[in-house]
């Protein structure tokens, strides 16, 4: 769920698999009625999605259990929902992490691998996933109740390592050597951010780290070129006090990826996690994705928080939209009623008696020297297609809905 919430080795390599074959050929994508078709030997847009799909269990191993044979329904109806958008470059988040990544593997080959419930299967020979501070203890009062461990105690909110996870999968060669992840850097290390005053101990404060789960930039070479998919997922702005010490971390883990985009000036704090410094080179391509747990006007976010990236002079939005964001607001009611940003645009079905209601919170953002085809959010109102692996809680799939964008990567001249 989006509004849900290692001690860790310095200098252990992060974890990267890449599956063995030829990088599969993107095609022409048809926006109509949510569906594109491959057309061999052409490459005329290439579809970039994000998904929470709520992959993520209470205890260490149970997903790698649950997705050991074919026959887990949820992962069923989630590899479904991706069968029918077929995306080349997908990131999933809300997806256990093991250090093996065989969780990774097993989605890919026993559920995406295979058609689901009539849809053709989708065949990623490329992934990558590494670890994430999710769960991991920090050694730290960090809710500063008295003791020490737990969820809030680690790192980034998790009762495991590795909970709420997340992983790329692609049709296109990921460089591996080009990957680089910042689960390290320090929050304090951020000029201007918004630790809270008086909240942490000093000592506590000059050893956060920003990511709750990670920041990753992944280099995905299509045919030519190179666009750099920004893979992240902030805290949710809630579960605190009146510090805020949650909506503050979410806003600095949104203005990363603003900052780490633009002027060297600008981005020259940077470190990743193995020690190189600065920010995206200058004209790079990139794709912004994923759980940003930001809405641009409701919810409980730090003003201005998704703002830093959709009012972004190299960032363009989108704006993508569904038919079904629309009806669920206006049936459920509640904090929906009160919402200003278009229902169209909503990402996740959340709670509407008392709040926060369905919001805009998932994100796929492409650089402005990439041309948009297509865009939408796969959230089909009741009696379209495809409408049934949404639903209403206890949801089949997750409360988050996939978002995609579709990109002519040659871009603009």
């Amino acid at each position: 769920m989006g509004f849900n919430r290692s001690t860790v080795m310095v200098g252990v390599a992060a974890v990267l698999l890449v599956g063995a074959g030829t990088p599969a050929v993107a095609g022409q994508h048809h926006d109509h009625e949510h569906e594109h078709e491959h057309v061999t030997g052409t490459r005329e847009t290439v579809r970039f999605m994000t998904y929470n799909a709520s992959l993520n269990r209470g205890t260490a191993g149970q997903l790698q259990a649950d997705l050991a044979t074919p026959g887990n329904a949820q992962a069923q109806a989630v590899a479904e929902v991706i069968q029918r958008n077929d995306p080349d470059v997908l990131l999933v988040n809300e997806f256990d992490h093991d250090d093996e990544g065989r969780s990774a593997q097993l989605f890919r080959d026993n559920y995406l691998a295979v058609g689901q419930n009539g849809q053709e299967p989708v065949d990623y020979p490329y992934l990558y996933t590494a670890p994430v501070n999710t769960g991991v203890p920090s050694g730290l009062d960090l809710n500063q109740d008295g003791t020490v461990g737990g969820g809030d105690d680690a790192w980034g909110f998790g009762a495991f390592p590795g909970q709420y996870g997340m992983v790329v999968y692609s049709k296109h060669p990921i460089d591996t050597a080009g990957v680089r992840t910042f689960r390290n850097f320090r929050w304090t290390d951020m000029p201007g951010n918004l630790i809270p005053a008086g909240f942490y101990q000093p000592e506590q404060a000059e050893q956060l780290r920003l990511s709750s789960k990670s920041h990753w930039d992944v280099p995905v070479r299509i045919g030519h070129r190179t666009v750099h998919v920004l893979a992240s997922h902030p805290t949710p702005p809630g579960f605190d006090g009146p510090e805020d010490r949650n909506g503050r971390r979410n806003h600095d883990e949104i203005r990363f990826w603003a900052d780490y985009v633009s002027a060297p000036r600008v981005s020259s704090y940077v470190y990743d996690d193995a020690g190189a410094r600065g920010g995206l080179k200058p004209g790079e391509r990139f794709v912004i994705m994923g759980d940003q747990n930001s809405d641009p006007h409701d919810g409980d976010s730090w003003p201005g928080a998704i703002q830093q990236l959709l009012e972004h002079p190299r960032v363009q939005d989108p704006l993508p939209a569904s038919t079904g964001g629309p009806e669920a607001a206006a049936r459920q009611g509640g904090a929906n009623l009160t919402h200003l940003s278009d229902p169209a645009y909503d990402t996740a079905d959340f709670n509407d008696d008392p709040a926060p209601g369905n919001l805009r919170v998932d994100y796929v953002l492409p650089s402005k020297n990439l041309r948009v085809a297509g865009a939408g959010v796969w959230w089909p109102a009741p009696g379209e297609s495809g409408a049934e692996l949404t639903g209403e809680y206890p949801f089949p799939t997750s409360d988050h809905r996939p978002v995609y964008v579709d990109l002519s990567v040659a871009g603009r001249r």
